[in-house]
């Protein structure tokens, strides 16, 4: 079954590229693959949630070194929330490329389910080395759809985000031959495997810090991490759906999974205590939240002022993996699900004004709420909830953060905590005091997008603020990382 989850949308991708002259069957094609994909994760779910183990070798090359596919907690979460948002997301793209008549919609759609048959890859990995090929096999797949509307800029975005995604890919081959070579498999296990090798002399204590730092900036990039974050707002020139595929869906989403499954997996809480790499990542991650939300007040584009929100938003996910207490991972993991339902609504919201008002600027959006109500209000709901106020469900996983980094004794990166979600309050809500009570008569025309657009930005927001009611809604995704918690870290919060 994992296998069939990776290979429902490439065939999807096959099918929408022979319909190119039958846009209605295109887009059947799509949306038939992500409601059977969602079918399909669904049903693993229910296995990992009964404690059963579902496994798949796609091949063996050598003693140790297999491409095998495994249904595990953290991976159904990843899955989960990818291949939900992805029928939304489907809606959302055909109600956009109709009303802002973009051209290349075959290539589009089908770029679309080669990325999530990628994204299913990576969340299904059993190893190291099948994880590292599907991220790749992202970065490739995404490419299409970052220089998709083929202007000046957009190819030089896709050269800087190729650069950027391919040097990484590169640093996660070279940790990946290292690590076979040195410990004699590749096998994600809770807990990490390179400990014992560590132990043994595979590795000196420099050796590790530096295979340490190679996985790490493998993941950073497509994570948004700092310094290595510069492609992620260049990228935004790509029209919005995939601005939501970047940011909500599956790319970055990829990046900061890479860094949960590297530090949890891979090296282990006893390795990283024993060597302090944790610290040095804990750093760079809050670091990276307080920078990129000061960046982000500055941003006068809607766009590239989501795309650095995104960027502290998914440092969040970072910090919690590294603290390696059951609180923090518990808050990592949480951040994972609900950062991607209200990030998803505000790009949502964003398309929607593009493709009916014609406006890119934070300044030119004065009114645009008294229009637009209900894209608004959806807007309002996300930015409440990446603020961290309740009852929206950034409330929960931040609350879980915060735990972790008294669990782990850091009362500076609380400190810190709390003030991005300051800074977060500051660079959403004057976007939504702006829409609603100052005037202008440019957008006297203006209406509400489409219901193919207006549909799935209701219901990512609805999701939202239900999982912010009801954590353990639909697949009980506060037990489930509370359950990856304790088989990574030990103990419960």
């Amino acid at each position: 079954m994992p296998a069939a989850c990776v290979l429902v949308s490439l065939a999807a991708a096959a099918l929408i590229l022979l319909s190119r002259r039958s846009p209605r069957l295109r887009e059947t094609w799509t949306l038939l693959a992500a409601f059977v994909k969602f079918g399909l994760v669904a049903s693993l779910a229910h296995n990992v949630i009964q404690g059963k183990v579902v496994e798949c070798r796609i091949l063996s090359i050598a003693s140790g070194l297999d491409l095998k596919l495994r249904a595990d907690g953290l991976g159904i979460v990843f899955a989960l929330v990818a291949s939900s948002l992805w029928i939304l997301t489907s809606f959302y793209s055909i109600g956009y490329i109709r009303g802002a008549g973009e051209k290349r919609a075959t290539r589009y759609f089908a770029s679309f389910a080669v990325c999530l048959s990628a994204t299913m890859g990576i969340a299904f990995s059993a190893n190291v080395l099948t994880f590292v090929l599907f991220y790749e096999m992202l970065t490739l797949a995404t490419y299409p759809l970052v220089v998709h509307k083929q202007t000046p800029e957009a190819i030089s975005a896709g050269r800087k985000y190729l650069v950027y995604t391919l040097s990484a890919g590169l640093c996660l081959f070279a940790a990946t031959g290292w690590t076979y070579l040195s410990a004699g498999t590749l096998e994600f296990t809770a807990g990490g495997f390179l400990h014992e090798a560590f132990r043994n002399g595979a590795f000196g204590r420099g050796g590790i810090l530096v295979l340490f730092a190679l996985f790490m900036a493998g993941a950073g990039v497509k994570a948004g991490l700092m310094p290595l974050h510069s492609w992620l707002p260049s990228a935004m020139v790509a029209p919005t759906p995939v601005s939501a595929l970047l940011h909500a869906v599956a790319v970055v989403k990829a990046g900061v999974f890479a860094a949960a499954r590297f530090v949890g997996f891979v090296f282990g809480p006893d390795l990283l205590r024993e060597i302090g790499a944790w610290q040095i990542l804990a750093w760079v991650s809050v670091v990276t939240i307080v920078v990129a939300s000061l960046i982000a007040m500055a941003q006068d584009n809607l766009k590239r002022r989501l795309a650095y929100s995104t960027i502290g938003h998914l440092a969040y996910i970072v910090l919690g993996a590294a603290l390696l207490t059951p609180s923090s991972w518990t808050g990592s993991v949480l951040h994972l699900v609900n950062h991607a339902t209200m990030k998803i609504t505000l790009f949502f919201c964003a398309g929607a004004v593009y493709v009916t008002a014609h406006k890119e600027k934070i300044s030119e959006l004065n009114g645009i709420g008294r229009r637009m109500p209900v894209t608004m209000v959806a807007f309002a709901a996300a930015s409440v909830g990446l603020a961290g106020i309740p009852p929206v469900n950034g409330f929960a996983s931040k609350w879980y953060l915060a735990a972790g980094t008294l669990e782990a004794h850091r009362g500076f990166f609380l400190a810190m905590l709390l003030l991005s979600g300051l800074l977060n309050a500051a660079y959403l809500f004057p976007i939504v005091h702006a829409a609603f009570f100052k005037r202008s008569d440019e957008h006297t025309r203006v209406e509400e997008a489409s219901l193919l657009m207006l549909i799935p930005l209701c219901l990512t927001a609805l999701v939202s603020v239900a999982l912010g009611i009801w954590p353990n809604l639909a697949f009980g995704f506060l037990g489930l990382a509370k359950g990856i918690a304790a088989s990574v870290v030990g103990g419960g919060p």
